[in-house]
């Protein structure tokens, strides 16, 4: 994969994980499972890298070793609420990268202190405190609207000395808050609401409310581009290999095929289709395996 793809400065790496529902042998032991996790780029559509857990719990120990397999170095990395740990901020910022990491209740410190600071922040307008803001309102279709907000700011000496020591390149904190309307229409729920604020470290130097809610949006590229394409083109929750690491090896063989026909521009059709073409075109094929 490395003659695939290239990292270069300033792509965003999103890191997250994906079991495959039917890898366990009984339906009462689902510990057996198989559990990947991944390293998507967005700018590239390609998967970087992977790594295979135990089960859920062991994501923490993956993303270290996922990491360690990737060049870094002007990358910002991405990585859910489980990924929130000191040693993958230290591991980022050592390598050369910054990290966009979400803090929720597993950080109990942390996630309590950014909350207040930002909360209050936030109701004040930000009296007196260096910070950047952004309001983005979209049309969601279906009589909906959603609006989502960023703030960010630098002065994160609010948190404490003893806990920013502990936390390795923590520049600054940032909210950013989704509210989804609907408007009205046929099923007459016009005038629902619902708002949902998360929080954020980074250690990007100078980090704007844009560009922390571009790397919070294209987190969730992974998501749709990479763990839907498998299971919607790949049928991957459908396959029922069990036996030994053939659930993980085949889902490799995925990932690889995938990157390959996404990076194959020649035929303007879906992944589906491609790989249909790819089994009936031997010369189609040749060019996907050596192109």
């Amino acid at each position: 994969m490395a003659a695939v793809v290239e990292l270069a400065a300033g792509r965003l790496v999103a890191v997250d994980g994906k079991a495959i529902r039917r890898s366990f042998a009984h339906a009462w032991d689902r510990s057996g499972m198989a559990h990947l996790v991944s390293a998507f780029v967005d700018a590239n559509r390609m998967v970087f890298s992977q790594v295979a857990v135990a089960d859920k719990s062991n994501e923490i120990d993956a993303i270290p070793r996922l990491l360690s397999l990737l060049d870094l170095a002007g990358a910002t990395v991405t990585v859910d609420a489980i990924g929130c740990q000191r040693e993958v901020a230290a591991q980022v910022v050592d390598c050369g990268g910054d990290y966009v990491l979400a803090v929720k209740e597993n950080q109990p410190a942390l996630h309590a202190k950014v909350r207040a600071l930002l909360d209050e922040a936030i109701l004040d307008d930000f009296d007196g405190m260096r910070h950047d803001a952004l309001a983005v309102e979209t049309d969601g279709g279906h009589g909906r609207v959603e609006t989502r907000r960023a703030w960010v700011t630098d002065e994160v000496r609010w948190l404490g000395d003893d806990l920013l020591a502990l936390w390795p390149g923590l520049r600054a904190v940032a909210a950013v808050e989704c509210t989804r309307e609907v408007t009205g229409g046929g099923g007459g729920g016009g005038g629902e609401a619902s708002v949902e604020r998360r929080y954020f470290i980074t250690s990007a130097k100078g980090a704007t409310a844009r560009q922390v809610a571009d790397a919070v949006r294209g987190h969730w590229a992974v998501e749709n581009k990479l763990h839907w394409q498998l299971d919607v083109s790949f049928r991957e929750d459908e396959r029922r290999i069990r036996t030994g690491h053939g659930a993980e090896n085949y889902s490799r063989l995925c990932r690889l095929a995938l990157n390959l026909l996404k990076r194959d521009k020649t035929v303007k059709v879906g992944i589906h289709g491609k790989r249909l073409k790819a089994g009936w075109d031997e010369h189609y094929l040749l060019r996907l395996l050596t192109s």
